[in-house]
């Protein structure tokens, strides 16, 4: 028992190693996936910290000092009920994230075993799973994330579950191709004579080989999350004023440009912009991370 363990700890800090060495070759062999990882890493810093460090209370008004153009005391100005914009957009971001990250994670989940087993066993399983994604593909999604809400109620919850849906088909689908292609590869055989149950070798063979490609496809949700997100608050079937969110701040601002006020929606904007901009270059820096055949 003791030997076991003394060979499990070095084979686990090589794995470590190993890992972080093709992290640092990723990063060093594509300076635009350099860029994205710091670009996410101040998003996350911003969601995690942001809160704290604040300099205003984001939803602390005072009329005194409404609508005042950005400046050393307002960095990014204020809005018509002398909210600190700055402090709005910050704090904004660990809500707009939350949503993206629960939307994306379970609709990967959900999509990816949906998908897996259609594309593994085929048959009735797989017309089945096909037509109900046909089914949900067949509206315009931002219109049937729009009818759930609505149904639903427009709770944060809501939102989330909404964004789910409306993703899980690309989900399903990616996966369901790729495990189709490779259900009867030579290494899918040979772990089957090596008596492997078929969810072993589905989970633990096939599904490993199938993930590069769908990393990419779960950045670029990951920015479709937050614009779905946004664009439901923008409508006013989103979050709830007055909890900071960039949809709404931009739906408030919009009212404003024509008196001049353009920096009321256009600070909320930019950071919808850099954060799905960032999850886009996002992708191929996944992709690498998780390919076995870029770990050789």
């Amino acid at each position: 028992m003791t030997a076991t363990a003394d060979h499990s700890a070095p084979k686990a800090a090589s794995q470590r190693n190993s890992f972080w060495r093709h992290f640092r070759y990723v990063l060093a062999s594509n300076p635009v996936t350099a860029l994205a990882f710091a670009l996410f890493l101040l998003i996350v810093l911003a969601a995690v910290l942001g809160p704290a460090l604040v300099p205003y209370d984001p939803l602390a008004t005072n009329g005194a000092r409404a609508l005042q153009p950005p400046s050393w005391q307002h960095w990014f100005g204020t809005d018509h009920l002398g909210r600190d914009v700055f402090s709005r957009v910050v704090v904004a971001t660990r809500l707009d994230l939350t949503i993206s990250v629960a939307a994306v994670a379970l609709s990967f989940v959900a999509g990816s075993v949906i998908g897996s087993l259609a594309g593994y066993y085929g048959g009735w399983t797989d017309r089945i799973v096909g037509r109900g994604l046909d089914t949900i593909m067949a509206f315009p999604l931002f219109v049937l994330a729009m009818g759930i809400v609505a149904a639903a109620g427009n709770t944060i919850e809501n939102v989330i579950y909404a964004t789910a849906i409306i993703n899980l088909p690309f989900y399903a689908r990616m996966a369901r191709a790729e495990v189709n292609v490779r259900r009867n590869a030579g290494f899918v055989q040979a772990a089957k004579l090596s008596g492997n149950s078929d969810l072993r070798v589905l989970a633990m063979h096939i599904f490993p080989n199938s993930l590069p490609p769908m990393m990419v496809q779960i950045s670029l949700n990951m920015g479709w999350a937050i614009l779905n997100a946004a664009g439901l608050s923008f409508i006013g079937l989103g979050v709830r004023p007055p909890t900071p969110e960039w949809g709404i701040m931009v739906a408030e601002g919009a009212n404003f440009i024509v008196s001049g006020e353009w920096w009321l929606a256009l600070f909320p904007g930019a950071a919808l912009m850099l954060a799905v901009f960032t999850f886009n270059l996002l992708g191929d820096g996944l992709r690498d991370l998780v390919d076995p055949q870029r770990r050789t």
